[in-house]
């Protein structure tokens, strides 16, 4: 693989310089430089909000032929400089998506020293005119920087009445199957954080409870820098919420319904100056969903095989409410105060009626009777979020200060029943689970400039988290028509995890070359102790972590990176607990207290160019998972089924992503994205060895269409691949999302219609086996969903572009 991967390194840079080969004046930088010290400056800005422009496409032309001379893009704070230039006349044009492009003519270099400085140049936003009709230009639904995909969701018109989870079904690199489980790179176990800061809620929690309409932007790091917390095989997914940019008081309103109990609304609105910012928001969201589930299980015991068939209807969905409050003052400009709070509800349900047909190869006498499951998870929780930023004399020296705290709680309360055929009750299992969790952080970061062209930054987290777990189960008695508490189900768990981080890093730039290494030390002191049994199991070590990320620019605002780091994934609490905990009647789950982290090598090499205003994108990753948790079966007792963890061995990912964001024409935007990998993985699991593979692929090909000044349509499709785990196979699932937007009163209004899985393609599909069980599961959703979202604009409300706080993810500088 790694012989693969060298040699597309060294056929992708080949052919680039042959593209550059065709004339003298083309040939790659350090070849022609020599003697020459010549330098064009300059720095890019967006004239109505006066922030720099990054990966703005500038090229120089020789005046007397417009032959292209050479190019470049701007760096994160809008600057760009073209070095080596032959004495001779030149104009300058500047191309980004969204504005018009600017010539500067009448450039002269005199002489090998010369040095020219264009000082601030300010780009205006497209406005388009095509007969008679104003269209303004759209930001890209998909952006690229150094260290992360930007995903821009108010371009995601199918998932607009959705969740985060809607909006990551059309990005790059991540999955989502059809129950809304999200994996990033092949993997579900990654970070999510909200506005750079971490979240009581688990991933996919968090991300089915965020609205997309309070959603400004997605970003996808798949490597992230040792500033970074290391935890999560596959990276980091960061929800940026929406904040204005106007001065004065301006605000968003969303609301959304469709058939089947599905109905919500979200209310932002904030009052901003020059000195402060106060932003209100509410958001409220009900959606559930109908569905078909077919299983088959069989399990042996004693040479004896017994039967289970199921199939029939089910009802999942979710209920979440939210409150948010942010302040932001500027005592002078070298002091900002921000202080956040959030507060949160969430129900997660889910019932079900299932006819059981049961018979064994020794009695084939078929038994038939009914099952009744409902669950719910409910709970609230709570963040509360203050940081402090000081800039010193120097530019980009700073010193940013948080504290972070958030708890919540979680009660879970499931009940399954079997019923004969008269509905009369046979046996019945209540199981419950609740217990509250709270996390604490402090965390400071530290940047000081050295010089023009490089960084040293360096800071120190702690976190501290406490949690409580009991569970309990109650038998059904026929004798007594009643449900019996078990007392010897009970169980009380408890977590402390203490952890204590220091960063480093050292980043630079010399010539087209950039570099970026950091190394980041984890001490980590965690204690499980079961109440009960009096037992405790803890770890008490350090973990260090080393990044390093490296790029060159080509000319025309060609790049090329590449990156190494290493990263943890530690196994979740219930993941630890050694006792039983009844799912159902056919289920029962155990945890294991010996389980290991994961250790994560990840490394990717990346290369983009943009033609016009089209971009192409490619990146070839490969990932090493050591000792890689699953969770596994095993028959506990006849035609019941044991769930645990364990680590199964070492997982392998050797793929590539591609990306082609492509204007077919002034109103027709076309966005295909790929990811092509082999995965592999290998251990030992009851004592046998395995070894399982497969190539997977995943595509996603979106269309949006302008048809007039004020009306658009999108449609979006995207399949997935089958792929293989320790002991199973998920088979592969296609759909199409459709939706239609139309604006009214200047943009102040927009009504979009929504129609998800327009021809009823997706399903869940899933085999697991070993030795002595086979089971195997479909399930079909409700389709296609059909949804009206409509959004007000108070006081034309428009989102912020770029933040003015540095803080936690969405804030690494290009090195």
């Amino acid at each position: 693989m790694l012989k693969k991967l060298i040699c597309m390194v060294i056929s992708l840079m080949l052919a680039t310089n042959l593209v550059y080969s065709q004339d003298s004046r083309h040939l790659p930088r350090t070849t022609m430089r020599g003697n020459l010290h010549s330098l064009i400056t300059g720095s890019v800005y967006d004239t109505n909000q006066n922030v720099p422009i990054e990966y703005a496409n500038v090229i120089l032309f020789n005046q007397g032929d417009s032959l292209q001379s050479t190019g470049t893009i701007t760096n994160r704070a809008g600057i760009f400089r073209l070095e080596g230039i032959r004495p001779g006349q030149y104009y300058i044009e500047i191309h980004f998506m969204g504005y018009k492009m600017r010539r500067i003519d009448d450039i002269s270099v005199a002489s090998p020293e010369t040095k020219v400085d264009l000082g601030v140049i300010a780009l205006d936003q497209s406005v388009l005119n095509m007969e008679s009709v104003t269209v303004e230009a759209e930001k890209a639904a998909i952006t690229y920087e150094i260290d992360k995909k930007v995903i821009n969701v108010d371009q995601m018109q199918t998932a607009v009445s959705g969740t985060a989870v809607d909006v990551l079904e059309n990005v790059p690199s991540v999955t989502v199957d059809i129950e809304g489980n999200v994996s990033l790179r092949g993997s579900s176990n990654f970070m999510v954080l909200i506005d750079g800061r971490p979240t009581v809620l688990e991933g996919n929690d968090a991300l089915q409870q965020t609205p997309a309409s309070t959603i400004e932007n997605i970003e996808i790091i798949t490597n992230p820098s040792a500033k970074y917390d290391p935890d999560g095989t596959s990276g980091i997914i960061n929800i940026i919420l929406k904040k204005g940019k106007k001065s004065g008081r301006s605000g968003l309103l969303n609301l959304n319904g469709g058939a089947e109990d599905k109905y919500g609304g979200n209310f932002l609105l904030e009052d901003k100056s020059e000195t402060y910012s106060l932003i209100f928001g509410l958001d409220y969201s009900r959606w559930f969903s109908l569905g078909y589930d077919i299983e088959k299980n069989h399990t042996t015991q004693q040479d004896i095989t017994s039967f289970i068939y199921s199939k029939g209807d089910s009802r999942r969905g979710r209920i979440s409410s939210g409150l948010r409050g942010a302040f932001e003052y500027n005592f002078n400009p070298a002091n900002l105060v921000s202080i956040d709070l959030r507060y949160g509800t969430r129900s997660s349900q889910g019932s079900s009626e299932q006819n059981f047909d049961e018979w064994s190869d020794a009695a084939t006498e078929h038994h038939y009777y009914i099952s009744t499951n409902d669950r719910e998870r409910a709970g609230d929780h709570y963040s509360l979020n203050m940081s402090y930023l000081h800039k010193f004399a120097q530019k980009g020296h700073e010193i940013l200060s948080q504290i972070h705290y958030s708890k919540g709680n979680g009660d879970e309360n499931t009940t399954n029943e079997l019923l004969n055929s008269d509905a009369s009750k046979v046996s019945g299992r209540i199981s419950t689970e609740k217990g509250p969790s709270a996390d604490f952080r402090t965390k400071v970061d530290y940047s000081l400039p050295l010089g023009k062209d490089y960084r040293f930054e360096a800071g120190y987290q702690s976190e501290i988290d406490r949690s409580e777990d009991r569970t309990g189960l109650s038998d059904f008695d026929p004798v007594e028509n009643r449900y019996q508490f078990l007392p010897q189900y009970t169980h009380t768990t408890l977590y402390d995890r203490d952890t204590h981080s220091l960063y480093a890093i050292y980043s630079g730039k010399r010539n087209d070359f950039g570099l970026q290494g950091g190394l980041r030390g984890e001490y980590t002191y965690r204690v499980v102790e079961l109440v009960d049994a009096a037992q405790r199991f803890t770890i008490d070590r350090w973990d260090y972590f080393p990044t390093v990320h490296l790029s060159y620019e080509f000319t025309d605002g060609k790049q090329m990176m590449a990156s190494y780091t290493r990263r943890i994934d530690r196994p979740r609490g219930y993941y630890l607990e050694p006792f039983e905990t009844w799912m159902d009647a056919y289920n029962v789950r155990m945890g294991n207290p010996a389980i290991k982290p994961e250790y994560i090598d990840s490394y990717e090499l990346g290369y983009q160019t943009y033609f016009g205003k089209n971009l192409f994108s490619t990146e070839l990753y490969y990932r090493v998972n050591h000792d890689k948790i699953e969770r596994v079966r095993s028959v506990y007792d006849t035609n019941i089924t044991l769930h645990s963890v364990a680590n199964v061995g070492t997982d392998y990912a050797f793929g590539s992503e591609l990306l082609l964001n492509l204007d077919l024409t002034k109103r027709w935007n076309i966005n295909l994205m790929g990811n092509v990998y082999h995965y592999r993985i290998e251990g030992t699991l009851y004592g046998e060895r395995f070894s399982r593979d497969s190539f997977n692929w995943s595509t996603r090909f979106n269309n949006a269409i302008h048809l007039g000044h004020s009306t658009q349509f999108q449609i979006n499709t995207r399949y997935n691949s089958p792929t293989v785990s320790s002991q199973g196979r998920r088979e592969g699932f296609f759909t199409t999302d459709l939706a239609v937007k139309q604006e009214f009163f200047d943009e102040s209004l927009a009504l979009t219609l929504q129609i998800r899985d327009v021809f009823k393609q997706g399903k869940h599909e899933y085999v697991s086996e070993g030795p002595d069980f086979y089971s195997y599961n479909h399930f079909t959703h409700e389709s296609p969903v059909i949804m009206l979202n409509l959004k007000y604009n108070i006081n034309n409300y428009k989102a912020e572009r770029k933040s003015n706080m540095r803080d936690g993810a969405g804030s690494e500088d290009e090195f």
